[in-house]
């Protein structure tokens, strides 16, 4: 979700605004904007689309000088406020003075602009970012610095945001406020950078600052000024990152999704090292103190959005099945806006790939005042506002995810589960010969996944059978279940084919009306003690005329025939089951998605991180 860049400098920073918003598109974007201060003029060039066309805009525009500035802002744009414009393309002006970019919702921003226009001021746009603008326009003249007018506007903007404001009368000066919505302060040599993600500033430093919520900070090349929530001066980390991230390398795929799926069994093989051996898990994989903290816990509630939450409902069955420790997964959006009873010695995981989920983090906010006894974040960005604000963490180390559907993320999130199952259940009398089972199993895991991949020419023709396909059922039992929800939300988000996933016993309550020849029913179908039960269901599409895709254990005994392809997967031990047949529905959504012609990395209407409600 929108992107944020700014720079000020000596040298000219709009190549350095554009590579930045490049590092961003991946969050998913409809338009993009670059604000230039050269001397007392202020530039604004925007454009709809992708980050190329403000690029071959601001290539056509160099030659007159309206492309050159010393400090500058930039901001690719998700809308959520007014249609997708360049009317409605950050940044937006004040009183061609005043330049801002802004991500998140400012909730008031009706009573702001009624009050502003009252005042005089006109809005060229349908956002609610313009009345910051102008709110900023209008106390600075009774400011003594745009620090203080800033200062002013914030108690009065209600919501989300993470906004940055120049002033060409204040050329080497921009400002930022954070609520809700991060933000990261680079730090140079006499240049300083303010971004959204610091994945956006990795060329230019390794040194950053996190902001945290309610800071509001001056930024100048060589000064650097944080005043936190209270009204207080702060001084706040130096972090230096050892991220790694090339966003314009697919190492020869075709597309960044692609290339994450085949990266799977690598990036397990990273999330499990120095944590699983043979032996057991390493002592404090979860962080600090958290072995005293797990012999405590008799009750996991788990938080999370989209794939982090199907994620969290295989854990639920890993957790109940091998830890003997009870568990309910909620969705972050509605935990936060219910009322709910804390267990005694709840222990509260939160998942997210990026970890500024803004729901996700919203709810963590609210558990914290509900009296849980401790909190763990699952993340893959270290450093984020999760794993601030949390007890414990575990980072995945899947690397940097550039497709907006989560692959690797969501496999590297069930091994860290799978991890934490061993990590709780030696406190809650697990069997040794169940312990060693899972522990060979994740040893195994990499090699396992590294087979299932050699299904990929397969998997590619069945896709063929999709070409004129709109609908689709997803069924799995047990464990399998969130994973028939994941491969169903797989296949809509990029192939925008409509896609529903049911436990499969559930078919016979309602779902089989919805069976004929044009809705494929994909299965999967590991070889596990509900195997049996499976094939009852699948007998009950067969019979109904519908046309299954069988995802199956080799061992199964399912046989292709002019009702049902089998693909057969690799057999696996039970417990890593979940996580090997995630790969072929993920291959399945690619493959389709091709034949669609839909844009696999940037699938329309959706944004890689979350960052507002």
């Amino acid at each position: 979700m929108c992107g944020i860049v700014g720079a000020v400098a000596e040298r000219n920073v709009v190549q350095i605004l554009l590579e930045g918003l490049k590092r961003l598109e991946y969050r998913g974007y409809d338009s993009s904007g670059v604000a230039l201060i050269n001397g007392n003029v202020l530039n604004v060039i925007r454009r709809t689309g992708k980050v190329k066309e403000l690029s071959d805009a601001i290539d056509h525009q160099s030659d007159s000088g309206i492309a050159l500035g010393t400090t500058g802002i930039a901001h690719t744009r998700w809308a959520t406020h007014g249609g997708v414009t360049e009317a409605n393309a950050h940044p937006h002006v004040s009183e061609q003075r005043f330049a801002v970019v802004h991500n998140g919702i400012i909730e008031n921003h009706k009573a702001l602009r009624d009050s502003l226009s009252a005042s005089g001021y006109h809005f060229a746009s349908d956002t609610d970012t313009e009345t910051i603008a102008h709110t900023v326009a209008q106390l600075r003249k009774s400011s003594a610095s745009l620090l203080e007018a800033v200062l002013k506007a914030v108690p009065t903007f209600h919501g989300a945001y993470g906004t940055v404001i120049i002033d060409k009368e204040d050329a080497s000066t921009m400002v930022v406020a954070r609520s809700g919505s991060p933000l990261v302060i680079g730090l140079g040599i006499g240049e300083n950078f303010i971004a959204s993600d610091q994945m956006a500033l990795l060329p230019v430093t390794r040194r950053f600052i996190f902001l945290e919520e309610g800071d509001v900070a001056e930024i100048t090349r060589t000064s650097i000024v944080i005043i936190d929530a209270t009204g207080t001066q702060v001084e706040r980390p130096i972090v230096e990152s050892n991220v790694e991230h090339d966003a314009g390398d697919k190492a020869g795929y075709r597309h960044y999704m692609l290339k994450e799926i085949y990266e799977q069994p690598a990036v397990i093989r990273n999330t499990l090292q120095g944590r699983v051996s043979p032996e057991g898990i390493a002592d404090d994989v979860f962080g600090e103190g958290s072995d005293a903290i797990f012999a405590k816990t008799q009750h996991i509630k788990i938080i999370a959005c989209g794939t982090s939450y199907h994620a969290g409902m295989t854990a639920k069955y890993w957790l109940e099945a091998y830890a003997g420790v009870s568990c309910d997964v909620e969705i972050a959006s509605e935990f936060r806006y219910r009322k709910s009873v804390v267990k005694p010695n709840s222990l509260l995981v939160t998942i997210s790939q990026s970890g500024e989920t803004a729901d996700t983090l919203a709810a963590l906010k609210l558990a914290k005042e509900c009296g849980y006894m401790s909190s763990l974040a699952i993340c893959n960005v270290d450093g984020s506002s999760l794993v601030r604000e949390s007890s414990l963490s575990f980072m995945t180390k899947a690397g940097a995810e550039i497709g907006v559907a989560s692959t690797k993320a969501f496999t590297t999130q069930l091994a860290g589960f799978l991890m934490l199952v061993l990590a709780i259940g030696k406190h809650h009398n697990m069997p040794a010969q169940l312990e060693q089972h899972i522990l060979q199993a994740l040893v195994e895991l990499p090699n396992k996944l590294d087979e299932t991949l050699t299904l990929a020419n397969e998997i590619d023709e069945l896709a063929e059978e999709f070409s004129d396909k709109e609908h689709s059922l997803f069924l799995g039992r047990g464990d399998q279940y969130p994973i028939a929800m994941e491969g169903a939300l797989k296949l809509k988000e990029i192939s925008y084919i409509h896609a529903e996933a049911y436990a499969s016993g559930e078919l016979k309550h309602g779902p089989l009306a919805l069976i004929d020849a044009d809705m494929p029913v994909i299965v999967v179908a590991p070889n596990n003690e509900l195997l049996e039960k499976l094939k009852s269901n699948v007998e009950e599409v067969r019979a109904r005329g519908g046309i299954m895709y069988v995802f199956a254990d080799k061992d199964a005994h399912f046989e292709s025939d002019e009702t049902m392809r089998v693909v057969n997967v690799p057999h696996c031990m039970e417990s890593i089951a979940p996580i090997v047949y995630t790969l072929p529905l993920q291959l399945l959504s690619y493959y389709v998605a091709l034949i669609k012609g839909t844009d696999v990395d940037q699938p329309r209407n959706l944004a890689k991180s979350v960052t507002v409600e």
